[in-house]
């Protein structure tokens, strides 16, 4: 293993601090020297995983390359609550692209830096889930397929948060929003739907893929540094819960977004080339209501006529756990999870 996860048993988190750790295994955000990328003064709201994860992602990648990095970023809630006229959250060259085109943008920017021969500098691209796998997908692709010298992140809230939660190619079943209603035979977003970039950007070859959560900082930073040290195109997707969204709690963006983890409806892996070389392994599989109930956008689900769609919800998470190998023991049966 290339990287080890640190857990402090006293609290069973990260609170007891960084001082128990050697100074070059400590957190970026731990130290003065701290970038501060995403500075203080946005207008996220309470409890945002897109803001915390997006501040830890660039601060990581700034320390990797020694302060010289430029984003671009593509619209959405990210680029609305950092940057409204004439004020800017953002302490690093950043450039606000087309809602899709944020891929291209970045390849430009490369190519740029490539004809005036600053090898030196970075480039990083930037959207929600909405302008990556829907408005920006034929420009992402695009900029795999020629491997452009870019790292992609996508910040996935699995909808679109800034225009009025509508369903994305990223809305997982049985949610609700507001074009997937929870009304009908089927209420919210249907099951088949939907795509998964990482196993698309996978199937491109390109040498970096990988899956991060805001509820497990260490390992975001690890992969955004093991990124920013490769060359050619690169995709990380930062599972990042919406209170808004979600309808959940804005303390509880943490503890939901580990439940993503540990029930196996958001596996944490890397992969290399089109191949899966790690992945985060679930000691104990937590059934999926455990973080459905959690959340209003799947309220609707406990009654009499959603419990089908909770069985089905139990299915993906047992089949990600079977297909990702995320048991770290024997899990061939999943019924007890029921």
């Amino acid at each position: 293993m290339s990287h080890r996860t640190v857990k402090f048993y006293q609290t069973g988190t990260f609170t007891v601090g960084n001082r128990l750790l050697p100074e070059e295994d400590r957190a970026v955000q731990s130290g003065v020297g701290r970038a501060n990328s995403l500075t203080s003064g946005h207008r996220a709201c309470q409890g945002c995983g897109e803001a915390l994860g997006a501040r830890c992602v660039l601060d990581a990648a700034m320390r990797a390359a020694e302060g010289n990095v430029i984003v671009a970023n593509a619209t959405g809630c990210l680029e609305v609550f950092s940057t409204p006229y004439p004020e800017s959250s953002w302490r690093v060259p950043w450039i606000h692209s087309l809602f899709g085109n944020a891929p291209s943008v970045a390849t430009g920017i490369a190519a740029a830096l490539r004809a005036k021969g600053r090898s030196g500098v970075r480039v990083i691209a930037q959207g929600g889930d909405g302008g990556t796998t829907d408005i920006g997908m034929g420009c992402l692709s695009g900029m795999f397929e020629r491997n452009d010298d870019v790292l992609y992140i996508c910040y996935d809230n699995e909808a679109y948060m800034n225009t009025g939660v509508q369903r994305s190619s990223a809305t997982p079943a049985g949610a609700r929003t507001a074009t997937t209603p929870p009304v009908g035979e089927h209420p919210g977003h249907e099951f088949g739907r939907g795509k998964s970039v990482p196993l698309i950007a996978m199937a491109h070859s390109i040498p970096y893929v990988a899956t991060a959560s805001v509820a497990e900082l260490r390992d975001l930073e690890y992969k955004v540094t093991r990124a920013m040290g490769i060359c050619g195109a690169r995709y990380i997707q930062v599972h990042v819960p919406c209170p808004l969204g979600w309808g959940s709690k804005p303390q509880d963006t943490i503890r939901i977004a580990r439940l993503a983890i540990e029930t196996g409806l958001f596996p944490l892996f890397e992969a290399e080339n089109g191949k899966i070389v790690e992945r985060h392994r679930i000691r104990s599989p937590k059934p999926v209501t455990d973080y459905l109930t959690q959340q209003k956008r799947f309220s609707h689900l406990f009654n009499e006529s959603g419990s089908y769609a909770v069985a089905a919800i139990q299915e993906i998470a047992d089949r990600n756990i079977r297909d990702f190998d995320l048991c770290e023991n024997i899990c061939d049966d999943h019924s007890r999870l029921r």
